[in-house]
């Protein structure tokens, strides 16, 4: 059975870091995948690359991670720029949104700008 955990942006937001990623990989761990609103900080990431690859055994088999973000980089237009930019400063990092799930779990997550894929296998116990 697939299980997905939505975890709003507030429920992480007042946590350190640390805590947050604490919070994140038990609840990987117990199977399931997360959809968080908004993304982790690039150190965040890293740390929780690490926290997992200090955690794998055969019982947990890592994570996969991917983030969405519908900021359009390619876009020249000043006006767009700027709503980005004020997007930005008054939500911070609750813009778009991320998927970790476990590798047990989660195949592959292919993205392009129109759909995500989000490829899974039956958990082996």
């Amino acid at each position: 059975m697939l299980k997905l955990q939505f975890v709003p942006y507030n429920e992480i937001q007042d946590l350190n870091s640390a805590k947050r990623i604490t919070k994140l990989l038990k609840i990987v761990k117990d199977e399931k995948i997360i959809l968080l609103e908004g993304r982790l900080k690039s150190s965040e990431e890293t740390e929780l690359i690490s926290r997992t690859m200090q955690e794998i055994s055969n019982k947990f088999k890592g994570i996969e991670l991917s983030v969405i973000n519908p900021e359009n980089k390619d876009s020249s237009d000043i006006v767009h720029k700027i709503k980005t930019a004020f997007l930005n400063m008054i939500l911070g990092n609750r813009q778009g949104f991320t998927i970790i799930g476990p590798a047990s779990i989660v195949k592959e997550i292919k993205q392009d700008p129109n759909k995500i894929e989000l490829l899974t296998q039956e958990a082996k116990r």
